[in-house]
């Protein structure tokens, strides 16, 4: 009779066995079912529960099957159980070898299904039955724990080690501790497990394997994606995500340009290559894929790449249909091979079969572009779970750049705004040179409530205003926008600094609750060589002066902008030639590691010794001394906006200067003039008398014809020549084209054609008319 091997190594065979012909299995109804119920999760049977008994002597090799799981004798017995007693029923060792290897192939599948289920996270479909479950140590349970460790593991929420290295994921290498081709699987000797019930165990932990290195890679790809803020640094992380643990080479393309929000794209649209990635090849490596020039960076720019840069999508093509489909196809197919050729250019070379994957990047709304990964033709193709990695780290991608896009569109609008709130340029008014300095708080927002600003004012002077709103958003700039306005509105009025102070105060009391703001209004006047200040809850100022003494000046503090019900108090003080005054917010003296009035003090340090290496006799520059100002600041020690604002008083000397007043009658015109000849000969400025003269009788003319007081009449000589006559009415001249027939109506005319510059101010006394011109015809 001829002999079939049991599963274990070294058994006899079922006819050798007469103790179990004789003595029948004395196995109750139900212990399989028992024994499962006692079996804890994993196998593991609970202390005190029921063994299942054993029939013949016990082998090693018996021990070692139950640990991998895999145990046929138990298969036989159930085989030769159904009917009693094997031995005693013809043909019963053929039934049960045919029943034996039926069940290795069923584990086998079991096991590859149960791996695949735990690799993605799901439980296994099939319900075990009482027989799977009666064994402790089955080979259903393996592949699924190893596959439930490593989706638990790293994946869901180890330490973020990495990507897995090149060739981990389908990267056509053996996988660590399979058996070469030919070669009996570890267990497969004679007598013992057969060989393809071997194998298919060992395939199944070799698919969980590969499955947990995808989850792992998944994570550590998704995590530095999800690092990037702006566009270019979430392309850069998908791209050296997936280069060269996942693909050979990637081309990522964007849509050009990139739509925001709920911005209805233009029909049809056009990708642009946006980045694309390679692995870098030695001289003696493989060949190349024909898309990227070998030899090539890591990161070659575009232009080098034979790939096209520019692709429009068409509607009804082959690329669009993919694109709409969403999912990531693969090179294999005609669609895609269309697709790619169709993306890439005409003259690209596409890698053949599973070596392409199409993957479109889809955000919220619409698809914004695609990514093209590729592999050389010693590597293994891509496989369909690849299509799912590609799948997942194009959705984050893709919702990635379209948050990108929209706070790249918030940020843009909010510098655009702050930008727009402050000076572009500061005014060079007579007397007194000017420099200024802003600083945000954070590169990436760059909004607040500093402001600064310069103001001209009539009679050559000049009024400077520093401020803080509080707070750091759109708001506090847009408040600050409207006190800024403001202030330059009343000073337009040429109201004294302190009444500027009680109307801001006001207007923010307007604005709302809580509108709270310091602020600094100083107005200068190069003639008097003096300086008004009047001060709401602000640091206060410096003065720097020629020989490098700095001194922090003593103005009454006040209260804040927006308290209400406060009266604010002016101070004049002497601001001599050659000295700089410093305005500035409280970022530049107070941050977490100082109080205000410790930077203070180290400001006007700072001041002195900056002041000390150019000498007694000589001013520092106004640009590098903002720009040493700011290095007060160490690294880190800064939390909130800086406002610069430094004024050089360089004066009008008195010798520059002619003043008279004079009666508004009829001779005053005629009079101006013999004034204005004799100061311009004084000055050696004899070639602008004609010129000079003209204008000052016409503009003297004018301011007598409505005054009821006296009229006042200034040359300054500067850079410019400039002339200024004020009266008591507070009606502006308005320049307008007189007819044929009028007789008056031409003075302004004449004054806009003449001179250089000219223009009206009122005041609160009246009005000033002013011209310039140059000193040098």
């Amino acid at each position: 009779m001829t002999e079939h091997p049991t599963s274990h190594e070294g058994r006899q065979p079922l006819a050798a066995r007469p103790q179990e012909r004789t003595r029948p299995r004395q196995e109750a109804p139900g212990a399989a079912d028992d024994a499962a119920v006692a079996a804890p999760p994993h196998g593991r049977p609970h202390p005190g529960a029921p063994v299942p008994a054993q029939h013949g002597p016990v082998d090693p090799a018996d021990g070692a099957a139950g640990a991998d799981g895999v145990n046929g004798t138990d298969g036989v017995d159930r085989a030769a159980g159904a009917d009693g007693d094997a031995a005693g029923v013809p043909g019963a060792a053929d039934a049960a070898n045919a029943a034996l290897g039926a069940s290795h192939e069923s584990l086998a599948r079991g096991a590859a299904r149960t791996a695949a289920g735990a690799c993605d996270g799901e439980a296994p479909a099939r319900p075990r039955t009482a027989a799977e479950a009666e064994r402790p140590g089955s080979a259903a349970h393996v592949p699924s724990q190893a596959g439930a460790r490593a989706a638990d593991g790293p994946a869901a929420g180890g330490p973020d080690t990495g990507a897995p290295e090149a060739g981990a994921l389908g990267g056509g290498l053996p996988e660590a501790g399979a058996p070469e081709a030919g070669a009996p699987a570890p267990g497969a000797a004679a007598g013992g497990l057969p060989a393809q019930g071997a194998q298919g165990a060992q395939g199944a932990s070799g698919a969980a394997r590969r499955e947990g290195e995808r989850l792992r890679f998944v994570g550590a790809a998704t995590r530095r994606i999800a690092r990037g803020i702006d566009l270019d640094e979430i392309v850069l992380g998908l791209c050296r995500a997936t280069v060269p643990t996942f693909a050979d080479a990637i081309l990522v393309y964007l849509r050009d340009p990139l739509p925001v929000g709920d911005e209805r794209p233009v029909d049809p649209f056009v990708l642009r290559l946006r980045r694309a990635d390679r692995l870098r090849l030695t001289e003696d490596g493989p060949g190349d894929l024909g898309l990227l020039p070998a030899g090539a960076a890591v990161a070659p720019d575009v232009e080098q790449s034979p790939a096209a840069e520019l692709c429009e999508v068409r509607s009804g093509g082959h690329l669009a249909e993919v694109l709409r489909g969403v999912r990531p196809v693969s090179g294999d197919s005609e669609a895609a091979r269309a697709a790619l050729h169709e993306l890439l250019g005409e003259g690209s070379v596409v890698p053949s079969g599973e070596r392409a994957v199409l993957a479109p990047l889809r955000g919220r709304r619409r698809v914004i572009g695609a990514a093209v990964f590729l592999r050389r033709p010693e590597r293994a193709p891509f496989e369909p779970n690849d299509l799912l990695v590609a799948a997942q780290l194009a959705t984050h991608t893709a919702l990635g750049i379209d948050k990108a896009v929209l706070y790249g569109r918030e940020a843009y609008i909010a510098d655009e705004l702050q930008r727009t709130m402050l000076p572009e340029n500061l005014p060079q008014p007579t007397g007194v040179r000017l420099a200024s300095r802003y600083l945000p708080a954070a590169e990436t927002a760059r909004v607040g409530g500093d402001w600064y600003d310069a103001i001209p004012l009539p009679g050559s002077r000049v009024a400077l205003v520093v401020g803080d709103v509080m707070g750091h958003s759109m708001t506090s700039a847009a408040i600050m926008g409207q006190l800024r306005t403001t202030a330059q509105t009343l000073a337009g009025l040429d109201l004294p600094p302190q009444e500027v102070l009680h109307h801001l105060d006001e207007q923010a009391q307007r604005l709302g609750e809580n509108r709270m703001a310091t602020c600094l209004y100083a107005v200068y006047d190069p003639v008097a060589h003096r300086i008004t200040i009047a001060n709401a809850g602000h640091p206060p100022p410096i003065l720097l002066h020629l020989g490098g003494r700095a001194e922090v000046l003593r103005v009454p503090s006040g209260a804040p902008i927006g308290v209400g019900g406060v009266d604010f108090e002016a101070v004049e003080l002497d601001a001599p030639a050659g000295a700089t005054l410093l305005l500035y917010t409280d970022g530049l003296v107070e941050s977490r590691l100082r109080d205000v009035w410790t930077g203070i003090e180290q400001l006007r340090e700072r001041l002195a010794a900056t002041a000390q290496l150019t000498g007694p006799d000589h001013p520092p520059p106004l640009e590098a001394l903002c720009d040493d100002v700011l290095d007060v600041l160490g690294p880190g020690d800064r939390d909130d906006d800086i406002a610069l604002l430094a004024a050089r008083f360089d004066g009008i000397t008195p010798s520059d200067v002619a003043y008279w007043f004079l009666e508004p009658e009829d001779a005053a015109p005629g009079r101006a003039r013999r004034l204005a000849r004799r100061a311009l000969a004084r000055w050696g400025l004899e070639d602008l008398g004609d010129a000079v003269e003209l204008l000052v009788s016409e503009v003297v003319t004018n301011a007598v014809r409505y005054a009821s007081r006296p009229v006042t009449l200034r040359l300054l000589r500067t850079e410019v020549l400039r002339c200024e006559v004020g009266d008591d009415s507070p009606q502006l001249p308005r320049q307008r084209r007189a007819r044929d027939t009028d007789e008056g109506g031409r003075g302004l005319f004449l004054v806009n054609r003449l001179a250089r510059r000219w223009g009206a101010t009122r005041l609160s006394t009246g009005k000033v008319v002013w011209f310039e011109l140059p000193t040098r015809l």
